[in-house]
């Protein structure tokens, strides 16, 4: 069975969906089962979306992203500096 990626907005709005199911007298377990997911999926969901709103949760993905790729703009960068400063050391 393949497994299914869930958008941050799906994953948000089956937390609500499990907090509803547990306010209406259902146990979490019973609950997190019915929205089609594992209990390490829901609870990692709920450490990582917990509380957030879904436009949150995309400005928060879109800020990971461009974090990632300035990390590597800098990466390379620091590289090239240590490159032309072992270069630069060699011509003294």
């Amino acid at each position: 069975m393949p497994k299914k990626r869930h958008k941050p907005e799906e994953i948000v709005a089956k937390l609500r969906q499990v907090d509803v199911l547990v306010s209406q007298g259902q146990s979490v377990a019973d609950a997190i089962r019915s929205i089609g997911v594992t209990e390490v999926s829901y609870y990692r969901w709920r450490r990582e979306f917990g509380g957030l709103k879904s436009d949150q949760v995309k400005r928060m993905k879109d800020l990971e992203a461009e974090n990632a790729r300035l990390r590597r703009a800098v990466a390379d960068l620091t590289l090239d500096k240590l490159i032309l400063k072992e270069a630069a050391s060699g011509n003294w």
